[in-house]
């Protein structure tokens, strides 16, 4: 039998609504298997935690991350797996930063959540928690996990939580991950695509809690003003600027704005190139424009998502203080997040 550990940090798919006011009231999770009967035919046992306070997914913070993996870290000897109930604005974000803090993983991490409470009658949240449970405690014949990775379970389809973004506010169908296929797909089985799936390497499990958080992102667009992008890239408080541009990573090509990120990256700043585009990769070296970046000092994220480069950066600088450790880190692949 699995053990599986499931840990509410907060969301809709926790919730009931009151038979009396209407209003969503969190449910006990004592009564899961009154709620979602169908985990009964699991052979696993399941056991909760409830964060108290319960948060908002709108009010993530790195607190949150450090609570969560130090919670794992803690329950990593006596569990298979791990499925985190979260709300979905920013699931993608947790999901990319837990796979970064948690290194040598050997069992899954599995986010989920869902659009509808679990209560309703049209609600997505059942499908997902049970299916995200069964992956959680899906081992190989030699004991191992199927899927020993930081994962999104979310509407039939399983996904690296390093390559995942929302792409739907109010759909079934919330998240996807544009530059990999999914680690697994749920239909009358769940067929798992082992050839991507990462496999540990050896030793420990080992945590990394300490995040640096000082990083801001410039939306390129046309008739950006120079007041924007100097008071971005040359901030005093900023390690670190993630310069989100078109296409395969082209920006202005106008003086002023490549001497603002030359005199950026003179000041030792971490400047990270990621496309606004929702699939394919920053190539620099394919247009004028990308290549005037590149001599300028900024650094390409490859086919890296936004959430998963902030929590990459967060994630290395806050294991140094040394701005070239980062940048000697930032462009290669950690963890599955880019395809290099």
């Amino acid at each position: 039998m699995s053990n599986v550990l499931l840990i509410y940090t907060g969301g809709t798919i926790g919730m009931k609504e009151d038979p009396v006011d209407q209003t969503l009231r969190p449910f006990d999770f004592d009564s899961l298997l009154d709620e979602v009967p169908e985990l009964r035919k699991f052979g696993t046992s399941i056991d909760h935690v409830t964060f108290d306070p319960l948060i908002d997914s709108s009010d993530i913070e790195p607190a949150m991350w450090q609570k969560l993996a130090a919670l794992i870290e803690r329950k990593y000897d006596a569990y298979d797996g791990f499925v985190v109930l979260h709300g979905t604005d920013t699931m993608a974000y947790s999901a990319s930063v837990l796979s970064y803090m948690l290194s040598n993983l050997s069992k899954p991490v599995v986010f989920t959540g869902s659009q509808l409470p679990v209560g309703r009658l049209r609600t997505d949240g059942r499908e997902n928690l049970v299916s995200a449970v069964e992956i959680a405690g899906a081992r190989e014949r030699d004991g191992s996990a199927i899927v020993p990775e930081v994962c999104i379970y979310f509407n039939s389809l399983l996904i690296r939580g390093n390559r995942s973004t929302k792409v739907d506010a109010d759909g079934f169908d919330a998240f996807r991950s544009p530059n990999l296929p999914p680690l697994a797909e749920a239909g009358i089985d769940i067929r798992y695509n082992k050839d991507i799936i990462l496999r540990p390497s050896r030793g420990l499990l080992s945590v990394s809690s300490a995040l640096d958080t000082r990083v801001s992102i410039l939306k390129v667009h046309p008739g950006i003003t120079e007041q924007v992008v100097r008071d971005t890239l040359l901030g005093e408080a900023t390690r670190a600027v993630i310069l989100e541009t078109f296409g395969c990573g082209n920006a202005p090509s106008r003086d002023w704005f490549l001497d603002i990120v030359r005199e950026a990256a003179d000041a030792g700043k971490v400047l990270l190139n990621v496309t606004q585009c929702l699939r394919g990769t920053v190539n620099m070296d394919l247009y004028a424009t990308g290549r005037a970046l590149h001599r300028a000092g900024v650094l390409s994220g490859y086919d890296i998502t936004l959430e998963s480069a902030l929590g990459k950066l967060f994630f290395l600088m806050g294991k140094s203080n040394d701005n070239e450790y980062v940048k000697a880190y930032v462009e290669k692949n950690l963890c599955g997040e880019i395809s290099k």
